[in-house]
């Protein structure tokens, strides 16, 4: 199974099949983790695509892994169009990294607490080779200036303590956008900030989006965030991915009864940002011993039988929209996804 990018322009990254797997335990008792089984998607040009779920469902572990932080297990990567080695060699890893940067969810534990601010921008510019060495210090300054951090002389001797935590998070920002990446990896990027900052910090990376060229995985749990953020949304759940769609789509008309229980759960404006109450069955999958079918099929509304002995196709459902769920079985045969 492929789902397309929702633009027109070239795909930066491509994911095919892929898998990642963790061992737990000694010899003889060891347990398989499935944290990614398989999911496939490709992101665009200046394209930012949201990726949500819950916690456990491996957002996070996808990023990790396309970041090479985690070696897959199986499946390809593709960077403009090229595939990359499952194993990568160091001189590999960083000319990967010069394309590929990640943003991560906590703005303190992500910066060496033992270096400034200046000594964190630096090593990635004489690492990547960005500039000539005499003008390193006045491209971390334009690079903390692009990021928010103004003036940004005064953020260059400070150390991460020292600092907000806004103002690291938008240190983190720039130190990704630093090598001039072509896609960014942001985890939660704005979890762990005040509410009262978390818009500005996604308006700057829009902006940065549009400035810099540069496109985004938004990894989320809420589906506001997404929405403001992403020109599509994918659902993920156990490790799958349910549903991928336009962001209005998704939104506005969810298909998978997952992704309509996390619209019904999230807080609304109308109601005061009370989250509906919520009646959900069931217990969430144990990674080590997935089912055969459908992972969602405990808390289910809509679970049939057949829904426990095997896992449905991805379906068309619209242009660019497609789910992962019975429901829609009796869709076209040529709406229909199938894997490769």
């Amino acid at each position: 199974m492929q789902v397309k990018k929702g633009t027109n322009t070239k795909s930066v990254i491509e994911v095919k099949d892929l898998v990642k797997e963790f061992r737990m335990g000694s010899l003889g008792r060891t347990r398989v983790v499935h944290a990614i089984n398989g999911i496939d998607f490709e992101i665009g040009e200046k394209e930012v695509l949201g990726l949500v779920g819950e916690s456990g469902s491996g957002k996070t572990t996808v990023a990790r892994v396309i970041v090479r932080l985690y070696e897959p297990t199986s499946g390809k990567i593709l960077l403009n169009g090229q595939e990359t080695p499952l194993r990568m060699k160091h001189k590999e890893l960083v000319s990967y990294r010069k394309h590929v940067q990640m943003i991560f969810q906590d703005p303190f534990s992500s910066l060496n607490p033992l270096h400034s601010v200046g000594y964190g921008l630096t090593r990635p510019l004489k690492i990547h080779r960005i500039v000539e060495k005499d003008k390193i210090k006045s491209k971390v300054l334009e690079t903390l200036e692009e990021a928010g951090l103004i003036p940004p002389q005064q953020i260059y001797d400070k150390f991460p303590y020292e600092l907000s935590g806004g103002q690291r998070q938008r240190v983190g920002i720039a130190r990704a956008i630093a090598v001039q990446p072509q896609l960014i990896l942001a985890d939660e990027p704005t979890s762990m900030l005040d509410v009262s900052i978390r818009l500005d910090i996604m308006n700057q990376m829009l902006e940065l989006k549009e400035k810099e060229g540069v496109s985004y995985l938004f990894i989320t749990h809420d589906l506001a965030g997404a929405h403001y953020m992403s020109d599509r949304i994918a659902i993920m759940y156990a490790g799958h991915l349910v549903e991928i769609g336009p962001s209005d789509d998704v939104i506005n008309d969810p298909k998978h009864p997952y992704t309509q229980l996390l619209k019904r759960a999230a807080p609304k404006p109308e109601s005061g940002l009370e989250p509906e109450k919520v009646d959900v069955g069931g217990e969430v999958p144990d990674l080590t011993n997935l089912p055969p079918g459908c992972p969602f099929e405990p808390r289910c509304p809509f679970a049939k039988a057949e829904c426990k002995e095997r896992l449905p196709e991805m379906v068309k459902i619209d242009d660019g929209h497609f789910t992962r769920c019975i429901l829609y079985k009796n869709q076209t045969e040529q709406n229909k996804i199938k894997k490769v």
